[in-house]
């Protein structure tokens, strides 16, 4: 091979690029983050630790090395610090919940040749439902995944300074919003809109923040229920628009406006593209999983947001990062 040839290694590594979410999904489960930044340095710390196997303890920081999340200096390992912030179990931003359920996800791919060729879901497209026994886990498990967006808002909305705002929350989750922009502000008050079942777990989560006692929730679908009218400051719609198509986004966007006060602010956090589609990568990869999983879903350009939103009636729109996600204020 000339040095002018390009070399199979980028390709192989993208090939199996499904090792990634196994070694990091496998080393969320057994915390080897955590006991890493308590100080385990060796495969035989490690495995003591989290009472595993010395053999397995080693492949597993072979692996982390390899996708270059625990550095090897003088025989020592250690997390990178993108380890410690993202997957230290119990930091804020933690994304330890999300890694261990990505993992049992990885056998889904296997229809996506067919799902390409059809254009959608091959069962019909997945119906979450309020009573999915699986919410316990799979809601505190994505809450780290919208704190960025969460920490942008406080700064680009002024929260930490606005006195006694009301915010509303719809499609909540986890509340991390409330939780984030409530401390923030000891004056503000906020109330989510989710199922039932959602809203009990928001509570408690919300509480252990030190915050429940200005949080309240609204059972209900926000595709039905009653947002009211000039009731609320800023209102959140954060990670649903991707699974909305164009009539119900612009539909639940004109419903918001109405719930606010004069002068109030929406914010739409998501994985938003480029008009030209270039750009950024990661939302140009979710779209894939919108495919699958979703009907009428995907990720949306800027244009198309900045179209919904003009049509609901706001007439400023911005846009902001928040990695890998762009929050969108419209006012």
């Amino acid at each position: 091979m000339t040095s002018n040839q390009p070399a199979p290694d980028g390709v192989m590594r993208l090939i199996n690029g499904y090792w990634n979410t196994g070694v990091i999904g496998a080393a969320a489960t057994h915390s080897v983050f955590t006991h890493l930044e308590n100080g385990a340095e060796t495969a035989a710390q490690v495995a003591a630790r989290a009472e595993i196997s010395e053999r397995g303890a080693q492949s597993l920081l072979d692996g982390l090395v390899s996708v270059e999340l625990v550095v090897l200096e003088g025989g020592r390992y250690r997390n990178t610090p993108e380890a410690t912030e993202f997957l230290v179990e119990g930091k804020p931003a933690s994304l330890a919940g999300f890694a261990r359920l990505k993992l049992q996800h990885t056998g889904s791919l296997i229809d996506l040749p067919e799902v390409v060729r059809i254009g959608g879901p091959l069962a019909g497209g997945e119906t979450e439902v309020a009573d999915n026994p699986h919410w316990e886990g799979i809601v505190p498990a994505i809450a780290a995944v919208s704190v960025p967006a969460a920490d942008a808002g406080v700064e680009a909305l002024g929260i930490a300074d606005a006195g006694e705002i009301s915010i509303l929350d719809v499609g909540g989750g986890s509340g991390i919003y409330s939780s984030i922009w409530l401390k923030a502000n000891p004056r503000a008050r906020a109330t989510q809109l989710d199922w039932e079942p959602i809203n009990a777990i928001a509570h408690r989560l919300v509480g252990e923040h030190g915050v429940g006692d200005r949080f309240t929730t609204l059972d209900g679908d926000f595709h039905t229920t009653d947002f009211g009218t000039g009731l609320y400051d800023i209102a959140v719609y954060s990670h649903i628009a991707h699974q909305e198509n164009a009539d119900s986004n612009i539909e639940v966007f004109t419903r918001l406006r109405k719930s606010l006060k004069p002068g109030g602010a929406l914010v739409v956090a998501d994985y938003v593209v480029d008009d030209d589609r270039a750009a950024p990568a990661f939302p140009l990869l979710f779209a894939l999983e919108m495919l699958l999983k979703s009907n009428e879903g995907g990720t949306w350009r800027r244009a198309d947001y900045r179209e919904w939103l003009l049509k609901a009636g706001f007439e400023d729109v911005s846009f902001h990062a928040a990695p890998p996600a762009t929050m969108v204020i419209a006012r």
